[in-house]
C-alpha cells in the first residue's frame, strides 16, 4: 500500500466543504469521529454518552434497543438480541460454520431468499386500526378517543445487511444530533479481509440507511492516516518503519508499514482468527467462574455454557469484565468483577490485580509477539527495525500486551503507552484511532472536486491491485559519505541516509547542509561519495554490571548472571554507485576554517535509475550544477 499523506494536514476552511464523518464499523463495537471547528478529528459520544458503542440490536416487544442498552438484554431477551452482524454481511448463508452459529438470535436460513444468512427475532407489531377507511366520522365524534388495539406478537426475518441499516442509522443519528445538521458523507472502515460482496453488502446497508459512503477505508489504511497526523506524528521523523497491531475481538491483523515523508508502503500482512478480543473475555470469565465457584461451592461452566442457568450467568459476567478489563487498562492496581444474582440468587463480586491478569493472559500476549516476530521475518528485517507501535481496539491498549513486545523491540520505539497517547479518545488512543482516520480521510476527499484523478488517487490508496499498492520500493539504503581521515566509523566518513529501503519509488530528496573546507588559502573543493549500503542488526551477549554487595553477601558463593543481548544497528558499505566533486567558489570563512552550503537532489525513478545533482549555494545564488546519473542495482 502506498499513499501520498502529505496533503491531509493543508489548511482546509473547514466550514466550506460538506459535513463528513469517519466510522469505526467493528463486529463488537463502532464509534464515530467528527471534523472539529480546527480541522481535528474527535471521536463523539451517542446519546448514552458511549464513545465506544456496541454494534448490538434487541428487539423488546414494541422497542429496539441500540449499543449497551441490547447489550443488556443478552441476560433476559438473548434470543431477541442480534450481535456479532457485521462479519456475517454479504455472506451466504452455507459459507457460515455450524459452530460459527453462537449469536444470540437464531441465525437461519432466509424462508424467502435461498442462501441467505437471517435473524428470527419476535416482535410486537402495531394492530391495524380498527375503523375502516371508508368511514367519515362526524364532528361530534371527533372528540371522542380513538380505540387503540393492543399490539400483537409477531416473528421478523432480518438479514445482516436490514440489521446493519438499522445501526447505521444510529450512528449517523447521533453524527446529526451533536453536530446539528445532516451529515452530508462518510468513510467507514473495513477489515482487510472483506470481499467485494461483503463490500457491496455493507454499501447497499449505508445507502438504505440515507448514508452516502466516500470511500469503504481498510483499518490499516485509517490508521496510518490518523498516525500521520497529530502531536504525535511532529514527535517522529518522516521516515520510520510503524508496526500495526490491530486486536480486535475476532481476531488479530498485523500489518508492517514503511513511512517515507508521507507515503506508507505495507512491507507484510498477517491475519489470525484464532486469537482476539473474545479470547481474552473467555479466559477472564472462565477465573471468575473458578473464584464464584470457591467462594459459594456452586458449580459454573462457562465458555462454553450448555445449561440455561449458566448461559445467563456468562452473559452477566461477559457485560461485568468490560469494566474490570477498562479499569486494568488505566490503572496498576486491581480491579473488581461485581455481579448481582449471578446464580441460584447468589451474588458475587471477585478481584484481579494486573499481575494476575497478565499471568492469565500469557498464552495470548506470547502468541501475538510470536505472530509480530513472523510479520517481521517475512518482511526480511529484525524487530530493532521497527520505529513505532500502533494499537487498534479496545484489547490492543492491555499495558501487559505492550510490556511483551517492548522485549524485542528498541528502547526508542515509540508506542502509545510511551507517548501517553493511549486513552482519552485523542492521538494514538486504540479504541478513537480507526474513526479519526475515517474522519480525517472524509475531510480529504471532501475537499477534492469530485472524478478528477486526485480523488481517483485518495480513494485508490489502500485498495489492493491499485499502482499505490503495487509501488516498486527500493531494495536498498541509498546516501552520502562525506570522507574523512581517521575516520572512527566503518564507513569511512560522515554518513547521510538519502533514500531509505523500502521507500516507494519513483522518489525524490533534496538536502542542504553546510560543509567544513578546512584551513588555509588557495581553491577550495568538496566532494562525496554516493553508497549503497546493507543495513543490519548486531546482536552481542554480555554480562550485566555486577551488583554492589554487603559484607555479609561478599562471603556468599556468587551465582553466575545470565548474559544479556544487546542490539545495535549497524551499516555495512556494499556498492559505490557514484561520486561527485566542486570548486566552492562561494566558500565562507567562519573562526579561521572555510565552509560552503551543499544543495544535492536525489531522484529515483520507478526504474531504478538514480539522478544525482548537486550545486553550492551562496549570496549569488545557486552556483554551477555537478550531476551523475547511474543505475542502481
Amino acid at each position: 500500500m502506498a499513499q501520498q499523506n502529505g496533503t491531509i494536514d493543508a489548511p482546509i476552511e473547514v466550514s466550506s466543504i460538506p459535513t463528513v464523518v469517519g466510522i469505526n464499523f467493528g463486529n463488537s463495537y463502532a464509534s464515530i469521529a467528527v471534523i472539529t471547528k480546527e480541522g481535528s478529528a474527535d471521536c463523539i459520544a451517542n446519546e448514552d454518552g458511549e464513545r465506544q458503542i456496541a454494534c448490538a440490536i434487541s428487539f423488546h416487544g414494541e422497542e429496539i434497543y441500540i449499543g449497551s442498552q441490547a447489550k443488556h438484554q443478552l441476560v433476559k431477551n438473548s434470543q431477541n438480541t442480534i450481535t456479532g452482524f457485521r462479519n456475517l454481511l454479504g455472506k451466504k448463508f452455507s459459507e457460515i460454520p455450524s459452530d460459527k452459529l453462537t449469536v444470540s438470535a437464531p441465525v437461519i436460513q432466509h424462508p424467502e431468499i435461498p442462501d441467505e444468512p437471517a435473524y428470527k427475532v419476535k416482535v410486537l407489531q402495531a394492530a391495524p386500526s380498527p375503523l375502516p377507511t371508508s368511514v367519515t366520522t362526524t364532528p361530534a365524534a371527533s372528540h371522542a378517543p380513538t380505540p387503540r388495539s393492543e399490539p400483537t406478537p409477531a416473528e421478523r426475518i432480518l438479514t445482516p445487511q436490514e440489521v446493519t441499516t438499522i445501526f447505521l442509522k444510529s450512528l449517523i443519528q447521533s453524527a446529526e444530533d451533536f453536530l446539528g445538521k445532516k451529515v452530508q458523507g462518510a468513510v467507514i472502515s473495513i477489515p482487510a479481509w472483506f470481499s467485494d460482496a461483503q463490500k457491496a453488502a455493507l454499501e447497499k446497508a449505508a445507502a438504505d440507511a440515507g448514508l452516502v459512503v466516500l470511500q469503504l477505508l481498510e483499518e490499516a489504511g485509517a490508521a496510518v492516516v490518523a498516525s500521520n497526523s497529530g502531536p504525535q506524528a511532529e514527535a517522529l521523523p518522516d521516515d520510520r518503519t510503524q508496526l500495526v497491531v490491530d486486536l480486535g475481538a475476532s481476531g488479530l491483523e498485523l500489518a508492517l508499514l514503511s513511512l517515507r515523508h508521507g507515503i506508507a508502503h505495507s512491507l507484510a500482512t498477517i491475519s489470525d482468527h484464532t486469537v482476539g478480543g473474545d479470547y481474552i473475555d473467555d479466559k477472564l470469565i472462565k477465573f471468575f467462574a473458578k473464584e464464584f465457584t470457591k467462594k459459594t461451592k456452586m458449580p459454573l461452566t462457562v465458555a462454553p455454557a450448555t445449561e440455561t442457568q449458566d448461559k445467563r450467568a456468562e452473559a452477566k459476567l461477559r457485560l461485568a469484565v468490560e469494566h474490570t478489563k477498562r479499569t486494568l487498562s488505566a490503572s496498576p492496581g486491581a480491579a473488581t468483577c461485581s455481579v448481582e444474582s449471578l446464580k441460584d440468587g447468589l451474588d458475587f463480586t471477585g478481584t484481579i490485580n494486573r499481575l494476575r491478569f497478565d499471568m492469565e493472559m500469557r498464552t495470548i500476549y506470547n502468541h501475538v509477539f510470536k505472530k509480530v516476530q513472523e510479520l517481521v521475518e517475512a518482511a526480511g528485517l529484525d524487530l530493532y527495525d521497527i520505529d513505532e507501535v500502533v494499537y487498534i481496539g479496545g484489547s490492543a491498549s492491555l499495558p501487559g500486551l505492550d510490556e511483551t513486545l517492548a522485549q524485542g523491540l528498541s528502547e526508542s520505539v515509540v508506542t502509545p503507552f510511551t507517548a501517553g497517547t493511549v486513552v482519552g479518545g485523542g492521538v494514538g488512543d486504540p479504541t478513537a484511532i480507526l474513526a479519526r482516520g475515517c474522519a480525517l480521510q472524509a475531510k480529504l476527499l471532501a475537499s477534492l472536486p469530485e472524478n478528477t484523478e486526485e480523488e481517483k488517487d485518495v480513494k485508490e490508496a489502500f485498495a489492493s491491485g491499485s499502482k499505490w499498492t503495487e509501488a516498486k520500493v527500493a531494495a536498498k539504503t541509498i546516501g552520502m559519505i562525506f570522507p574523512e581521515e581517521n575516520a572512527e566509523n566503518p564507513l569511512g566518513g560522515q554518513w547521510i541516509p538519502a533514500i531509505l529501503r523500502e521507500t516507494a519509488l519513483p522518489a525524490r530528496r533534496n538536502f542542504r547542509f553546510d560543509v567544513d573546507l578546512g584551513e588555509g588559502e588557495g581553491e577550495k573543493k568538496t566532494a562525496f561519495e554516493v553508497w549503497e549500503v546493507k543495513e543490519g542488526v548486531k546482536t552481542e551477549k554480555v554480562k550485566p554490571p555486577a551488583l554492589e554487595l554487603e559484607e555479609s553477601e561478599e562471603e556468599e558463593e556468587p551465582e553466575e548472571e545470565e548474559e544479556i543481548e544487546v542490539k545495535e544497528k549497524t551499516l555495512e558499505k556494499e556498492a559505490l554507485l557514484t561520486s561527485l566533486e566542486l570548486i566552492a567558489k562561494q566558500a565562507r570563512q567562519e573562526g579561521g576554517r572555510w565552509r560552503t552550503t551543499l544543495e544535492v537532489q536525489f531522484l529515483v525513478g520507478s526504474d531504478g535509475l538514480l539522478k544525482v545533482t548537486a550545486w553550492e549555494v551562496g549570496k549569488s545564488g545557486k552556483g554551477e550544477k555537478a550531476t551523475a546519473t547511474v543505475s542502481a542495482p
